[in-house]
């Protein structure tokens, strides 16, 4: 899908967590570029971080720009300040500073044309917390960076057979029924439908909405969410000219016969999306942040800090948040040419 464009351009991988996997699987995913055709891609953090848990080629580059000349043969890192005493498995309050200036200088590399996306490991919302971190995760830090309001964001977990969308995200269950609401339902499925097309070259999506109640509120005898705000919001998502169906009964929407039928499922909350993203899809799991002007996708796990530094980190979500990145910005490129 070489292309032009965007296709010159790196794509730029914040490390995450030095103590947790992130290092290694960035590691493992160029060790594994032949033969998963990845672009080129640097990745930023400490050096040492990756040094610790893996033996390959390295390449510190000072630009983001010798990143494609070195990528055949080393690794590319760009490095930023040092974190410390680096320990796999045991992350502390330096670690946490040197994945926050990771993700900063990514945002600002890719934001700023260096990078045609951006990639970020995972990170420890404890630790990141500790330094005065005050955002629910990276995907609102990105887009504040970006200047997006959260509501026209939306954080998309897609696999090979699903992509799914909660409309509410890091929030008590208790809190769901009183965020959900017909402007919210409809942001955040504008949002998805504009993503689909631009980022997976969808021309006409199709999104299922799952209900809130069991059954999908059975006719309102089992809750009325469904008729008092899925219900209208549909109808209105259709008179907009967007392929809109449901609500469903969220038990029965996930199976095979049923995910062909649509390009993504919008559902209520956290774990209604992403149990059976993850039930389907743990090791290639990818979460793309829709509505952002840059393109920005994340492994769907965390930093996994029990097996740090074993060599038993599974790579293919950080392949698959690579490829995905790199396919958003080439589709990007060719619907939005400069």
């Amino acid at each position: 899908m070489a292309m032009g464009g965007a296709d010159t351009r790196p794509l730029a991988v914040s490390m995450g967590d030095p103590a947790g996997i992130g290092p290694e699987i960035i590691a493992k995913a160029w060790a594994a570029r032949d033969v998963h055709a990845l672009p080129p891609f640097f990745a930023i953090g400490d050096q040492r971080a990756i040094e610790r848990v893996w033996h390959g080629p390295v390449a510190r580059i000072g630009t983001p720009d010798e990143a494609s000349a070195a990528f055949p043969h080393a690794l590319p890192v760009f490095a930023v300040s040092d974190a410390g005493e680096i320990t796999p498995g045991r992350p502390d309050v330096d670690g946490a500073r040197c994945a926050m200036q990771s993700l900063e200088l990514a945002v600002s590399l890719t934001q700023a044309g260096a990078a045609c996306g951006l990639v970020t490991g995972p990170v420890s919302k404890a630790q990141l917390y500790s330094i005065g971190f005050s955002h629910p995760g990276q995907t609102e830090f990105v887009s504040d960076r970006c200047g997006v309001a959260h509501e026209n964001t939306v954080m998309m977990l897609a696999g090979p057979t699903l992509r799914v969308v909660p409309i509410t995200t890091h929030v008590p269950l208790s809190d769901v029924r009183g965020l959900l609401t017909i402007d919210l339902v409809l942001a955040k499925a504008r949002v998805t439908a504009r993503g689909l097309k631009r980022n997976f070259g969808i021309e006409r999506p199709r999104l299922a909405f799952a209900g809130l109640n069991p059954h999908a509120g059975e006719g309102g005898a089992l809750g009325h969410e469904e008729i008092d705000i899925l219900e209208p919001a549909i109808a209105m998502l259709r008179d907009e000219g967007i392929d809109a169906v449901g609500p469903m009964a969220a038990d029965t929407m996930f199976h095979a016969r049923a995910r062909a039928a649509y390009d993504a499922a919008i559902c209520c909350y956290h774990d209604q999306a992403l149990i059976p993203l993850k039930t389907l899809h743990f090791d290639e799991g990818v979460n793309m942040t829709l509505g952002l002007p840059v393109v920005r996708t994340s492994p769907d796990h965390g930093t996994a800090f029990p097996i740090a530094g074993t060599n038993v980190a599974e790579p293919g979500a950080m392949i698959a948040a690579i490829r995905m990145a790199w396919q958003a910005a080439i589709r990007r490129m060719l619907c939005d040419p400069a």
